[in-house]
């Protein structure tokens, strides 16, 4: 304990950074704890069997929706939600739809995410991911509903993120403390390896505080832009989410004919591969024919 006690006194600067980095390691191992041990509450509102817009006059208020919701303990403070949306629209024509919803999501204040349109030989398929600011939201949904012939199934997912954004601002307002006195230790460096010692927990705190406020702004970012996914196309049986449930014998006719259009292609491809391959095979049966006739003439000979 004695030479402890007189390192500490004759090495007063290098022990208090060793104090300083304790502190700091601990903060963070604990906040790291909290952080995965937090639990995030979501409204899920899932939404199968739409009913047709087109010349009925239906509203989006009329569709059916199934509510499974888990609500967070409510608090005087804002919450930050983070929200996604998915529909699965049937549309006359998938590629003019398409420009629309992103012309729409553009004069909303959105963006595109992405696009991809596909031409089976069925029906044409589409996926459009976009943005749009959290205020827009409803009148987006509105709108991309409107443009459906038949709105075939929606789902919205909320995910509460006020938590995690809580624990990174405490990290960070622990993190900038700790660079306080860091900073304030490196003015009274005289040591050339006290220095390098400072300096480099100075670069580590920063690189750790960039990181965290990335993740903060990217959640803010994410809670303010609502992410929509919507899947285009002319065929209900195209979709993703396809409809479940009463019997359908237009949806059944078009199954059985779609698999006999599958059979026939596939007896076509069959033939045509054969006709390419007949130097080879062909080939090979005119030598079997010509060996046998070669046994039997010796035969009779």
């Amino acid at each position: 304990m004695k030479k402890i006690w007189l390192w500490i006194k004759n090495n007063k600067l290098a022990a208090a950074l060793l104090v300083l980095a304790a502190f700091l390691l601990a903060k963070n191992s604990i906040y790291s704890s909290l952080l995965t041990k937090r639990t995030t509450s979501s409204t899920l509102l899932p939404v199968t069997g739409g009913r047709d817009l087109v010349g009925f006059g239906a509203s989006p208020s009329s569709l059916n929706f199934s509510k499974t919701q888990e609500t967070a303990p409510s608090t005087s403070q804002e919450r930050l939600v983070i929200e996604t949306s998915n529909l699965s629209l049937v549309a006359d024509d998938v590629e003019q739809t398409s420009q629309k919803i992103i012309e729409k999501t553009k004069e909303l204040g959105g963006f595109m995410v992405e696009v991809s349109l596909t031409k089976p030989e069925e029906s044409p398929l589409g996926t459009i991911i976009v943005r749009v600011p959290e205020g827009k939201k409803d009148e987006a949904l509105n709108y991309f509903r409107s443009l459906a012939v038949k709105v075939s199934s929606e789902r919205v997912l909320g995910r509460d993120v006020t938590d995690q954004y809580e624990d990174i601002g405490e990290r960070l307002a622990t993190l900038a403390k700790t660079k306080v006195k860091f900073e304030e230790i490196l003015e009274k460096a005289e040591k050339v390896d006290d220095i390098l010692r400072v300096q480099r927990e100075l670069i580590s705190l920063q690189s750790q505080i960039d990181s965290l406020k990335g993740r903060q702004e990217y959640l803010e970012k994410s809670a303010a832009l609502t992410k929509i996914t919507i899947y285009l196309s002319s065929d209900e049986l195209a979709l993703p989410y396809q409809p479940q449930g009463a019997f359908r014998p237009k949806v059944i006719f078009k199954q059985a004919v779609r698999s006999l259009v599958k059979t026939l292609r596939g007896i076509a491809k069959l033939f045509i591969w054969l006709a390419v391959y007949s130097p080879i095979w062909g080939g090979a049966l005119v030598i079997i024919f010509a060996i046998k006739w070669f046994k039997k003439r010796k035969k009779k000979i």
